[in-house]
């Protein structure tokens, strides 16, 4: 293994691989409730879109039960 690899890189964090499939879900889904253009959601780093991805559900979540109410 190379050293920089096995004592730690210089900038820890990032995503090795992340499916393409998930990818494209959590665009879609912030652009198409946000109105966000698919290349500002793929500009966000990974957990900020996640974190986007959790908020826009929640809102739905409440709105639906709110609905059935």
């Amino acid at each position: 293994m190379r050293a920089r690899v096995r004592d730690g890189d210089e900038q820890p964090g990032g995503i090795v691989g992340y499916p393409l499939s998930a990818l494209y879900r959590e665009v879609a889904f912030v652009a198409y409730h946000f109105h966000w253009s698919h290349q500002d959601v793929l500009l966000l780093e990974h957990k900020e879109r996640q974190r986007w991805v959790e908020e826009i559900s929640a809102i739905n979540d409440r709105a639906n039960s709110e609905a059935v109410q």
